[in-house]
């Protein structure tokens, strides 16, 4: 059975008080996503709820407050950083709340080691990617933040009885080619090798395995390198199928082949003239699946469709009819 999930960040669908505005957001992640769904992101509601200071939310043993510039590590949370945990616990009181009953598998999201070193800063400035020990640490700490993370999810959501922890990777493929700015705008920040690149995702995935959870790394920007990422061990990849080059059908078709999950991202994170209806986005898919030699009964559950990224951006009528038209397409992929 093909299975519907979102990647994660949505826009408030309602603008009263907060704690509407999130529940709001379950009960669509809820009813749209039955098959799998997620712990919402609402980043609309400022730094701690959006993709960095939520997951330094989860870090463990690091502090962190709010510069001008961005996130920056301190020796003790700061107020920004006491308001982003008191925001994720307040978030997932709310899912704990709405999933009572609920059994099946389940999804949440942390942002990755080295989107995280491209943007937050050391104590003393410029970021975390340009010092070796500071990645290594921020790293480390994240493991074991999300160790803690899995196990608090078990306890609120014991009906759960698959869960996926997804780690959000969308600077890796600038990291590894120098591609981020240094704080004065007017340089790089040199390369990271893959061999570094490849321990630091494998202190947090191996974390979220031996925790009992799934893991999976997310990506839609283009030149991400698969490979790499299965090789640090991630047992899920959630791609863009728009951004894929032939290396990376070929990886995804040796994920499938091995037995791990591809979920690909087949609806743009904002609405298009022409978003088509769920029997071509299926028939997109099939095509796909086509090209790559597999059956879609042959991959079964492997399989799962989602939007390509987070639709924070988008207006809040195509993030609800992006999540019904990828449920849509899975059910016409299941039933044929």
């Amino acid at each position: 059975m093909t299975r519907a999930t979102g990647v994660g960040s949505m826009p408030a669908l309602v603008s009263a008080d907060p704690a509407r505005t999130y529940a709001e957001a379950v009960r669509t992640v809820l009813g749209e996503l039955p098959e799998l769904p997620h712990v919402p992101e609402l980043p609309g509601r400022g730094a701690g709820a959006e993709m960095t200071g939520r997951t330094l939310a989860v870090v463990a043993g690091l502090g962190a407050d709010l510069q001008p510039a961005g996130w920056r590590l301190t020796d003790a949370a700061g107020v920004d950083h006491r308001r982003a945990r008191s925001l994720l616990a307040q978030d997932l009181d709310q899912v704990e709340e709405q999933t009572q009953g609920y059994v099946g598998p389940f999804k949440t999201q942390v942002t990755g080691p080295w989107t995280l070193a491209a943007t937050v800063e050391k104590p003393r400035g410029d970021k975390v990617l340009s010092d070796h020990g500071a990645r290594r640490d921020l790293a480390q700490a994240l493991a074991e933040g999300v160790r803690d993370h899995v196990a608090d999810l078990r306890r609120r959501l014991p009906g759960v009885d698959r869960l996926v922890v997804q780690v959000d990777e969308p600077a890796l493929a600038a990291v590894l080619a120098a591609r981020v700015p240094t704080a004065s705008g007017f340089g790089r920040h040199r390369v990271v090798h893959p061999p570094e690149a490849s321990a630091a995702l494998e202190w947090v995935l191996s974390a979220i395995a031996d925790s009992g959870a799934e893991p999976w790394v997310h990506s839609c920007a283009a030149g991400t390198p698969l490979g790499l990422l299965r090789g640090a061990g991630a047992r899920g990849l959630a791609v863009d199928l728009a951004q894929l080059s032939a290396e990376d059908h070929d990886e995804l078709g040796q994920a499938l082949e091995a037995g791990e999950t591809v979920a690909l991202g087949v609806l743009p994170t904002t609405e298009p003239a022409d978003p088509g209806d769920d029997a071509r986005l299926a028939e997109r898919v099939l095509r796909w699946l086509d090209m790559l030699g597999f059956d879609p009964e042959e991959v079964g559950d492997r399989l799962v469709v989602s939007p390509a990224c987070g639709l924070a951006g988008s207006s809040a009528d195509w993030a609800r009819r992006a999540l019904t038209l990828t449920r849509a397409t899975a059910q016409a992929l299941t039933h044929g």
